[in-house]
């Protein structure tokens, strides 16, 4: 036994759908937590999966918000930040009664709804217009997934489409929402005791592969065609959403 319940072969698992979301979000600057729970939750806790993306999450996407500091609005941004606290709050409480299989089946269906949209791209109806309360509303549902889960952001980023912004614009607003998302579920988790030692045990084991992962993204990244990795990423979360219904 490596640690707690998990084998040699859990451990395996664990280390290489880290690394492997470490090198994709690198490299396409989302899909740390929706291609990590994808294994993580076949051989780990739905709590230590949670947390683990919460702390892999600020890390990798840390340096990405960083790197967009000059192109983020306070103002556009507080709404989603505020609803975000809220979400996030509840989000980590279900962490104490949700079933494993539930959860499990759960974020199976939103890999595959996410990757089914990203390679279909309806013609969706605009909301450009929206007011900054639906914004914070969005925010909120986005927060609860997140600390239910550890896949924060995904509301937000798919909303932020939706609103009609640039590139550029969407990911000023749904990387920083992410990034404090994570920072409040983090806070969450350490309040209701699901930070243990063998979580920690198994943050500290698999550093080593998230940074190497995102170093060997961020290489990749000024080599490949953005547009057609992203394919690649989607037909990825298909893929992975897939295997969690068996």
């Amino acid at each position: 036994m490596v640690m707690g319940d998990l084998n040699l072969l859990g451990f395996l698992i664990f280390i290489a759908g880290g690394f492997a979301a470490s090198v994709i979000t690198a490299l396409a600057g989302f899909a740390f937590g929706i291609i990590a729970a994808g294994p993580w939750l076949h051989v780990l806790t739905p709590a230590q999966t949670t947390a683990l993306i919460v702390a892999y999450g600020l890390l990798v996407q840390g340096y990405s918000v960083w790197k967009l500091r000059a192109a983020i609005k306070i103002g556009r941004l507080l709404p989603f930040l505020l609803g975000g606290a809220i979400g996030s709050a509840l989000g980590v409480q279900l962490l104490s009664w949700v079933a494993a299989t539930h959860l499990r089946l759960g974020v199976g269906a939103v890999l595959i709804a996410y990757g089914a949209y990203g390679l279909l791209r309806p013609n969706l109806p605009s909301f450009a217009g929206a007011s900054r309360l639906i914004d914070a509303v969005v925010g909120f549902f986005g927060g609860l997934l997140g600390g239910a889960t550890g896949l924060a952001g995904i509301v937000v980023m798919i909303w932020s489409g939706l609103r009609g912004w640039s590139t550029n614009e969407q990911r000023a607003v749904f990387q920083p929402a992410g990034v404090a998302n994570f920072a409040m579920i983090a806070l969450w988790i350490g309040g209701v005791g699901a930070l243990d030692r063998d979580t920690m045990v198994l943050f500290a084991a698999g550093l080593p592969a998230i940074l190497a992962g995102l170093w060997i993204g961020f290489a990749l990244y000024r080599k490949t065609n953005e547009a057609g990795f992203r394919k690649i990423v989607l037909i990825l979360l298909l893929v992975s959403g897939a295997t969690l219904f068996f």
